[in-house]
């Protein structure tokens, strides 16, 4: 199987080269397709060096530590969030599995394998990367985060009548025919809470892997914050109650 792994990126040159080493080191035939979302602290600058186009020729494949030839990369004309990042990746998959790859440090994409594995094996059509289950390392951070993270997870349960631990995590993996049945709306953080409400209303084989997780602080570049908490309270209400 062949993955697709999209990589919205905003603002993030002090990660973003070390992630891209991460997920080419994974043993697994893929392609990294990356949307930038308007950068403004050189991300932007940096990503323009790995942008190769399949079919065109590659004067020197590589860029420092990266072989850029599964590599394309995408620039948003302004910041427009990553749901519409996302968006604009999925238009350009050619993979038979997609999972989405934040450009920070705190998702693992040696994970990838064992988040695929139900896939592989015709059990799954969509796997969640669960930062509360499993015995793999975490970074303990926020308290109110994760009291956060436990009542967005009821509430979308309660509507959607399934058992999710984590809905707000960034793994979700699934199969590409069924993120084409799917058309988003969410231009931001609100895309989590509608992903799974669709996949919810699609009624596919939802399964959940337990990931490591290593957290950052705010200062450290953390973006998400309590708005985006109230507007996936919103987006659960709206795409679990509405069609």
């Amino acid at each position: 199987m062949k993955l697709s792994v999209i990589i919205p990126a905003y603002n993030e040159i002090q990660t973003i080269e070390a992630i891209l080493v991460q997920v080419q080191d994974v043993d697994i035939e893929k392609e990294i397709i990356i949307v930038d979302d308007d950068s403004t602290d050189g991300t932007r600058e940096f990503l323009e060096k790995l942008n190769h186009r399949p079919g065109t020729e590659v004067p020197d494949k590589n860029v420092g530590r990266l072989d850029i030839t599964n590599i394309r990369v995408f620039f948003q004309p302004r910041n427009m969030g990553k749901g519409a990042a996302i968006n604009r990746a999925l238009r350009e998959v050619s993979g038979d599995v997609v999972i989405i790859q934040d450009a920070d440090l705190e998702y693992d994409p040696r994970d990838y394998l064992r988040l695929m594995r139900p896939i592989e094996e015709g059990r799954a059509d969509v796997v969640y990367g669960s930062r509360f289950k499993g015995s793999s390392p975490h970074r303990m951070l926020f308290f109110w985060h994760d009291v956060g993270n436990k009542i967005i997870a009821v509430l979308s349960n309660m509507l959607s009548n399934l058992n999710l631990s984590d809905i707000e995590t960034c793994y979700k993996m699934f199969r590409t025919d069924v993120i084409r049945r799917i058309t988003l709306k969410e231009r931001r953080f609100g895309v989590e809470a509608e992903l799974t409400a669709k996949f919810a209303r699609l009624k596919v084989r939802i399964f959940e892997v337990g990931i490591s997780y290593f957290g950052r602080t705010y200062t450290e570049g953390k973006k998400i914050n309590w708005k985006d908490g109230i507007r996936t309270m919103w987006c659960l209400l709206r795409y679990n109650l509405f069609k």
